[in-house]
């Protein structure tokens, strides 16, 4: 019993005081974009590509229109330096895209907009905004409970909700590695990532369930969600935005 209450205590000292208070986003009905970058501490190209990814943080477009997200993987720590934000199911979640056909080759730095391969990042190719209308996510947060609501008129499928707590303005400095002797600067990291079934009700889709357990600590943080099919992790629709300045 001492020891599960250390773990509690362990887990709820990284969530900040912010969460105290209720927050509430919504995807409104245009489709919110998904970027999602796999990177790893130990990979000496992925510094562009999260320094790419790190510009969002100051675009107009943020959590209304993109949502980006830095998932670090573990399969380069190996090679002399362990990511102390990468998780093996990171990387399992980047080996189904290429299960799926979604994404030709596993590997680092490797970027998925709208659950789809896309290398027109390191040609600073601009993000189009999307005329698509799949539905209207609503998130509320209020302490460690989340609930969430999806409205869609495609209601044929089972729908999953992934929920997501980023961390900003985390910086390592990188003693092993292909990266050794650089300080690293990473932004919209998943800290924390769960998924959980939705319930289904006609044209909406609905969910209570609390945070995920996080990995690291952060002063900045940000809370996000996306939904996507039960067997297909292409996003449907998403929302999020900033629960501590």
């Amino acid at each position: 019993m001492k020891s599960f209450i250390t773990v509690l205590a362990f887990y709820f000292s990284f969530l900040p005081n912010v969460f105290a208070e209720p927050l509430s986003f919504s995807s409104g009905d245009k489709q919110v974009q998904v970027i999602e970058l796999y990177t790893s501490e130990g990979c000496s190209s992925c510094p562009p590509a999260e320094k790419w990814l790190n510009s969002f943080k100051h675009d107009e477009r943020l959590w209304n229109e993109v949502i980006p997200l830095a998932f670090h993987v573990d399969y380069w720590d190996y090679i002399g330096w362990p990511d102390r934000f990468a998780e093996a199911k990171y990387g399992d979640r980047q080996r189904y895209y290429a299960f799926s056909d979604q994404l030709n080759s596993v590997y680092t730095p490797g970027v998925m907009l709208n659950g789809r391969e896309w290398r027109g990042w390191y040609r600073n190719k601009p993000i189009q905004q999307l005329d698509k209308t799949n539905g209207k996510l609503n998130l509320e947060v209020d302490g460690e409970e989340v609930n969430a609501n999806f409205v869609t008129k495609d209601s044929g499928e089972l729908l999953n909700i992934n929920i997501a707590v980023l961390g900003f303005d985390l910086k390592t400095d990188v003693k092993r590695g292909e990266n050794h002797g650089r300080e690293l600067v990473h932004d919209f990291v998943v800290l924390g990532h769960k998924q959980v079934r939705m319930q289904s009700n006609d044209d909406q889709f609905s969910v209570s369930t609390v945070l995920p357990q996080l990995k690291e600590k952060a002063d900045k943080l940000a809370v996000v969600a996306w939904v996507n099919k039960s067997k297909d992790l292409t996003p449907l629709q998403a929302t999020g935005g900033w629960i501590a300045d």
